[in-house]
């Protein structure tokens, strides 16, 4: 049994209610190691479920507190005075934060586990983790580190989900198109638009609109929506997804950017939902082609796709989320890559630094 802390940002809860992708992955990550016997500490928001030990604090995630001035740098801060004084607990400590612990935990570097969530192409990235070369630091695709080639990469865990959480439908009622996620120029929801379109299908959007998107939803989105063949309904959680999901003839997940994972696709996939995905970032790793769906790279390529979405097992689909992608198969990688670390013994240079 290995003692192991997970650090969630502060952003969502855990799981988020609503929209939120890295909070999620703790939450599953957290629980499913504890389903393998393993005793877990999680450091996050008080609002939080979790069937780790759950150490509070923050009375609750950023996003839905109503509070009108927060600073979200003093609550990690505080989160991390309380994680480093607590330290000698833990055999592994597991930062879901992006970087901003690395000027205060390098003395024991080789104990932790940084997932990066983001993307990494950002003018100021490599000069940061050349200056901090200690931290093991993971993907969450292979595409994902090609900005970052020279950082001390451990391992690629690819997200995974709990197997119960979503449930193929029987027998799909929907023959809608399905765009699940967020507006935003980078996320392609016109391209989404323009193939149910083309297609004659009907496209249902469950998306969230941040603050920073309310211009380009106002001015390229809201226009299109009033297509009798679009419906906006909005954001959901994870309650409403399965339905949304699991009753849609496919996912059209239409990409503009290098995106680190996509939760959306396992998501789809979990419900036996088919993909239909730009060929962008880290498409090519979650999707395999024949199979979960169908990876294009024009428009043409894409109403074709919608075509042959009969084609594929939904069956087989969730049968490969179940051997890909579930926060078992998650759980086990990281399990494999905390022993590796924990077994590797303390480097010649942090001791004597200690």
């Amino acid at each position: 049994m290995m003692k192991i802390a997970q650090i969630a940002p502060l952003y969502e809860a855990v799981p988020p209610r609503l929209y939120g992708g890295t909070e999620r992955i703790v939450a599953h990550l957290s629980d499913a190691l504890v389903d393998l016997g393993h005793d877990v500490t999680l450091f996050s928001s008080a609002d939080a479920h979790t069937r780790a030990r759950l150490v509070p604090v923050r009375d609750q995630a950023f996003r839905l507190d109503p509070s009108p001035l927060k600073s979200d740098y003093a609550a990690h801060l505080s989160m991390l005075h309380e994680l480093r004084c607590r330290a000698d607990e833990f055999d592994i400590i597991h930062f879901h934060v992006d970087l901003i612990h690395f000027p205060l935990f390098e003395a024991i570097a080789h104990r932790t586990v940084t997932t990066l969530h983001g993307r990494l192409d950002l003018k100021d990235l490599p000069e940061a983790y050349r200056r901090f070369p200690d931290y093991p630091v993971v993907s969450i695709s292979n595409s994902q580190r090609l900005p970052l080639a020279d950082a001390n990469w451990a391992a690629t865990v690819h997200h995974g989900l709990a197997e119960e959480l979503f449930h193929p439908t029987p027998a799909p009622t929907g023959d809608y198109l399905a765009f699940l996620g967020r507006i935003s120029p980078e996320k392609r929801p016109d391209r989404a638009i323009e193939i149910a379109r083309r297609s004659g299908r009907r496209l249902r959007i469950a998306a969230k609109v941040d603050d920073a998107d309310r211009i380009y939803f106002k001015e390229a989105i809201e226009p299109l929506l009033t297509d009798p063949l679009v419906e906006f309904i909005g954001e959901i959680g994870d309650d409403a997804k399965a339905e949304f999901l699991g009753n849609a003839a496919g996912l059209i997940f239409p990409i503009d950017w290098p995106e680190p994972f996509g939760l959306v696709m396992i998501e789809a996939m979990a419900c036996g939902t088919p993909v239909i995905a730009w060929g962008c970032g880290s498409v090519p790793e979650v999707i395999d082609p024949g199979l979960s769906g169908f990876i294009v790279r024009s428009m043409e390529e894409a109403v074709a796709a919608v075509g042959r979405l009969p084609e594929l097992d939904r069956g087989e689909i969730r049968k490969t989320f179940e051997r890909r992608f579930s926060s078992r198969v998650m759980a086990e990688r990281y399990l494999d890559l905390y022993g590796r670390l924990a077994g590797a013994g303390v480097p010649p240079a942090l001791l004597a630094a200690e």
